[in-house]
This record gives structure tokens, sequence and C-alpha cells, in this order.
């Protein structure tokens, strides 16, 4: 609920949105800090420890968070808040690696991404209710929430079923290589990197773009941005059952790429402002659903027991780092070059790490 109303929030108690776009910075930063070190951490202690501390410590942060006017204590704070929520990621990822069967487990990531969607909008939505009363309350619910699944992970999920030495059935024998050394996983992370720079701009410079130049108004807009999360419940689980069997991972994460590509041509050769919004939120969301599951898929077939909290943390990583610099380049060349010239550039990133997926033997 807090992080998409941050810079309103700080904009509202009388900072500038230059100092607010410093915090929302502070925010992904502390989330490539955190995706480091909870990966790190995941291996030496376990999956199942580090969820149940980064989320009553997220918690607790989230409402201290709430209660500090200083401008300085809120940049520290935020650091910190994200570093300790962000280490859940990599654990999580970990715990959903060993939870599940190779033949089901790019359906397990769908079915954890189709939580995480309708979490994203029931919250968003409720927390745009709240704020409209009172902005601090955000906090509160936020922090109350992240304690209430570390108890609901505490009683519902037996410790000792949590630590597994051996491998999971079908992993690759890399237990103790570092993910650094894996010449291929690195190539993924680069191309990971690549697709979050552009996927990005689905929510930072698109919405503006709609604002600016399409003039729709903020209802219209939170609709189109609902929808990719509600396309995403509604077909993703059963597109994935259909495909997980296919064994073409590489396939459908180029055919993922060349959607999101598409999705931003569409804004420079159609002339319908309604129509053309609509048909790129539905293709940058398809591209979404085929490239995802399939690449948390990749990257967990390529670890093994030893070292698989380190695999989770660079992908979460290489995630935060687009997070950070996706809106900051894409404002910056929408704001010194024009939007056409984001939308050529951003498809064709799209289309080069699309192109490299199939070529590049990754496998």
């Amino acid at each position: 609920m807090v992080l998409p109303f941050m810079t309103i929030y700080l904009t509202g108690i009388g900072f500038s949105l230059f100092k607010a776009g410093i915090v929302v910075g502070m925010f992904g930063a502390g989330a490539i800090a955190g995706g480091y070190i909870g990966g790190k951490l995941t291996d030496k202690i376990g999956f199942y420890r580090i969820q149940l501390i980064t989320l009553i410590g997220g918690g607790l942060l989230f409402i201290l968070l709430g209660q500090i006017k200083s401008y300085p204590l809120i940049c520290l704070f935020t650091f910190i808040l994200s570093l300790v929520n962000e280490s859940f990621r990599p654990a999580n990822n970990t715990a959903i690696a060993l939870y599940s069967k190779p033949e089901n487990r790019t359906r397990s990531y769908s079915l954890n991404r189709l939580a995480i969607n309708l979490g994203w909008a029931f919250g968003g939505t409720l927390g745009g209710i709240i704020a409209s009363f009172n902005y601090h309350l955000l906090f509160w619910i936020d922090g109350f929430t992240n304690i209430i699944a570390a108890l609901m992970l505490y009683y519902l999920l037996n410790p000792a079923d949590q630590v597994a030495s051996e491998p999971i059935p079908g992993e690759l024998s890399l237990v103790k290589i570092s993910p650094l050394k894996d010449k291929k996983f690195k190539i993924f992370i680069g191309l990971t990197i690549l697709y979050a720079l552009c996927f990005y701009q689905l929510y930072s410079t698109i919405p503006v773009y709609y604002k600016d130049v399409y003039h729709m108004s903020e209802f219209y807009i939170g609709i189109l941005m609902g929808l990719n999360g509600l396309i995403i419940v509604i077909i993703e689980m059963v597109l994935i059952f259909h495909l997980e069997s296919k064994n073409r991972a590489m396939h459908f994460i180029s055919h993922g790429f060349l959607l999101t590509a598409l999705s931003f041509l569409v804004y420079i050769f159609l002339p319908f402002p309604l129509i053309t919004a609509l048909l790129s939120v539905i293709l940058v969301t398809m591209g979404e659903i085929l490239a995802m599951p399939f690449m948390n898929n990749y990257w967990t077939g390529r670890a093994s027991s030893g070292n698989r909290g380190q695999y989770a943390g660079y992908y979460t990583m290489a995630w935060s780092l687009a997070q950070v610099l996706g809106p900051t380049g894409g404002t910056w060349i929408a704001g010194h070059w024009g939007f056409n010239s984001l939308w050529w550039i951003s498809a064709l990133i799209c289309l080069i790490a699309g192109i490299l997926f199939r070529t590049v033997k990754l496998q």
C-alpha cells in the first residue's frame, strides 16, 4: 500500500518532488542490497528463518517510517526498510523451488505471481481509499499485514520441514559453484535487466504519457493499470498449465519480449488513444505472462541446494536495479528527446533481448 503513494505522501507533508524522488530511489537502492544480502543469508541459515525475520522486521519498520518527519531519517529508514523487506524475495523464491517439482515449477511461480498481482490490485485500490482519509494508516496497515503474514508462516509451516540439504530432483550439480562463475546465468541476468528496464516504463513513464499526451483522467489510467493484474489473474495459470509441458522455455521468453516490444510500437503507429492504450496494456501483459514464469524457472534450474539463495538474490537484484534505472532513464529520455524516442528505444531493446534469448545457447 505504501510504495504507490509514497511520492504523493512526501510532497503532501512539504517535501519537493525532487526530494520525494530521492526517497523512492533509496527504496530501490535498498532493494538491490536486500536482494544480495537475502540471497547470501538464505543459503546460510535457511529460507524459513529469513522469511520470518524479514516479515516481522519489515512490518515494524513500516510502522516506524510512518512516524518519522525528518527528511534525512526518512531517507535512511526507507533504505533500511527496503533492504529488510526485499531480503524476503530470494528466500521466498527459494521456498517455491523447494516446494515444487520440476514438472510443475513454472506453474508454481505463476501461482505466486497470481498472489502478488491480487495483493497489488487489492492493496493499491484499498490504499487509495485509505489515503483519501489518512496517509498514516497506510503505514500501520502495511506493517500489520507483514506481521500477520509472519504469524501465518510460523503457525502454518513447520520449521523442521524447511531445511533441505538434498538436491531437488532434476537440478544441476552445481552445489559449490558461485552464480558469478556461471557464464550462462550472467548472460541471462544481463538480458533480464534489459527487459526489466523497458517493462518498468509501465509503472512510470506510460501513466505520464496517458495523462499529458492522451489527456486521460486518473480514473481511466487506474483502470488500465489494473487491467494488467486482472489479465494475469484470469489467464496466466491456465495458459502456463498448457505451455509448461512443451519444454520450450526460451521460445516462450523470446516471444514474451517481442510482444513487449510491440506494446511500445503501437504508441507510434496507431492514432486512436483509447484503443492504442488498451492494446498496449494487453500486449505488455501477455508478454509478461509468457516471459516471467519461464524466467523464474530458468534460474531455478541452474541453481542447486547449496547456492539457490544466491541465484535468487542476483535475480532479485537484477529487477531492483532496473526498478531504479528504468523509470529514471525513461523520464530523462522522454523529457529530452520526446516520448516517441523512448518508445523506439524500448522496443529496440526488447527486440534485441528477445532475439538473443533465441540465438544464445543458455541451456
